[in-house]
């Protein structure tokens, strides 16, 4: 018997000694509440026994922990509702994780380090506008170096993003986004825990090269049912990448030339889990007194399953050198990730297994001091709750001139 049945019974058996007090005033006032208070305690008596020969509880259960779940990883929150005062209400959710290294490189130490520790932060504005805003805390190699001292954490604004949603099919935003030009960058961000491996693919890993990562400016989105398809679409113009190209052009654009990107997948109703698409991305990138263009073209095919997960992407960046230097160059990068939940066990278990290539020309200036890569990555994945995971990798890392280096690596990850 829920609340509302249960007051609709008190309220119409109370009904009836109120009329008569009131047909026949003569009572005091102390007699009329001692009259009530009886009659209240009567009737909860009442309506507990009857809960307890229905077999409900009278008082509610507690939810259990709600069950893993791998699917569709969940990463972005959705806004909280407005207050019912009138001011927006704040909603935070955070991501850590510990890691453990030991390679056979030459020089290169073992030991424990401390992962990003990250904080989503959504907010409702309206009914139609909300924000979201991700920040992440790195440990420093230099913490405690220096006059005066370095900090111990370096803290970034991933993202920061206010939004309007028209409705599904168009939502316009502005802010620093994870560039929308491959499916990893998008899906999984900060917070290890939401993707099945310890590390990030190297083409999109965060600090790097050879896609830019983060962009600012403003973004139009949606999706349209297109018979069964459902294409997705996002499209946007914004500062490019800085004067380091690893960094976006948070302060502003290095030069008067606006980067652009258009991104269409589709993710069909008769074959749920699948989603592939292509993007394109065009900027104009200053280096000191040498500029080039650069045009980024990428495709993806994904079967987001858990039996399995499957996940192929590739990219190829153009640099055409502006002016007297002239010069084209392209460079390729391209990785697969295969991963089963195995049926036994609970479905606590997934393995996986990745293949990384990246090609980088001796032609391309810009990516001068980009490594190319093929690397082998094989790993467990262990869900020790519904909001923890452990993980174990092993790396074989193979580079132009260097001696091939193999790893152990290990890491606990957590969402709260």
């Amino acid at each position: 018997m829920n609340f509302s049945t249960r007051f609709s019974v008190i309220a119409l058996s109370l009904a009836a000694p109120l009329t008569l007090f009131a047909q026949n005033p003569a009572p005091s006032q102390a007699d009329v509440v001692q009259a009530l208070l009886a009659r209240i305690d009567k009737l909860e008596k009442r309506v507990t026994e009857l809960e307890s020969r229905s077999g409900v509880a009278a008082v509610p259960t507690p939810l259990a922990e709600t069950p893993v779940v791998h699917d569709l990883p969940t990463h972005n929150h959705e806004p909280s509702l407005p207050s019912p005062y009138g001011t927006p209400s704040l909603r935070i959710a955070g991501f850590s994780d510990f890691n453990f290294a030991a390679t056979d490189q030459h020089g290169a130490k073992s030991g424990f380090d401390e992962g990003q520790f990250i904080l989503h932060l959504s907010s409702a504005l309206s009914s139609k506008v909300s924000y979201f805003g991700e920040l992440s805390f790195t440990a420093r190699t230099d913490a405690g170096m220096g006059s005066p001292p370095a900090p111990g954490f370096n803290i970034e604004v991933e993202r920061s993003i206010i939004r309007f949603d028209q409705s599904d099919k168009l939502k316009i935003s502005f802010g620093r986004y994870h560039t929308p030009i491959n499916y990893w960058n998008t899906e999984y961000h900060h917070g290890s825990w939401l993707q099945t491996s310890e590390s990030r693919p190297e083409m999109v890993q965060f600090g790097g090269s050879f896609l830019p990562v983060h962009f600012i400016g403003a973004l139009v989105e949606g999706a349209l049912p297109a018979a069964g398809l459902n294409l997705n679409y996002n499209a946007g113009v914004g500062n490019g990448r800085g004067a380091v190209i690893s960094r976006s052009g948070d302060f502003g654009d290095v030069n008067n030339n606006r980067a652009w990107l258009v991104n269409l997948f589709v993710k069909p109703d008769k074959l749920y889990g699948l989603q592939a698409g292509g993007s394109a991305y065009r900027d104009e990138i200053t280096l000191g007194a040498t500029s080039y263009r650069e045009w980024i073209t990428s495709g993806h095919v994904v079967w987001a399953r858990e039996n399995p997960e499957v996940i192929a992407e590739v990219a190829n960046v153009r640099h055409e050198g502006i002016g007297p230097i002239g010069g084209l160059s392209n460079s390729v990068a391209y990785y697969v990730q295969a991963a089963y939940r195995l049926p036994w066990l609970e479905r606590l278990w997934k393995p996986y297994y990745r293949f990384e290539y990246i090609h980088i020309p001796k032609s391309d200036t810009v990516f001068r001091l980009v490594p190319s890569l093929a690397e082998s990555i094989v790993g467990m994945r262990y869900d020790i709750s519904s909001f923890a995971a452990i993980k174990l990798e092993y790396r074989n890392i193979a580079r132009p001139g260097q001696p091939r280096v193999n790893g152990a690596f290990a890491q606990t990850s957590f969402t709260f």
